[in-house]
């Protein structure tokens, strides 16, 4: 594990991650590329390697119901909502994100 990229979840994602719901997420900020091998973790839980296969810059208002089921959520709203609770005032609709497609390579 040591000296590879990781991509860090909250807890609560693993078992979602791990079952391959979850194969997607957006962040802020990312100097992840296609091809990258990262570490998975989601909490203190080592979930496993995976393979980037998608980084895509979007303005939050170009999100997609699409991306949020990606990304384990139900809908856009639901995905929205949860990225103001994780970045507050810097999820507004002229802001741009990374969406990360991932592929779980193994444990």
């Amino acid at each position: 594990m040591a000296g590879r990229k990781r991509l860090t979840f909250k807890e609560v994602y693993g078992e979602s991650i791990a079952l391959g719901i979850k194969v997607a997420t957006i962040r802020l900020n990312s100097s992840l590329t296609v091809g990258d091998v990262v570490d998975v973790v989601a909490g203190r839980r080592y979930v496993g390697k995976a393979l980037i296969t998608g980084v895509e810059t979007k303005k939050v208002s170009q999100l997609t119901d699409e991306d949020a089921v990606l990304d384990g959520f139900r809908s856009r709203s639901e995905l929205l909502r949860e990225l103001r609770k994780i970045y507050g005032r810097m999820i507004r609709d002229s802001a741009e994100v990374k969406v990360i497609r991932f592929r779980l390579l193994g444990r």
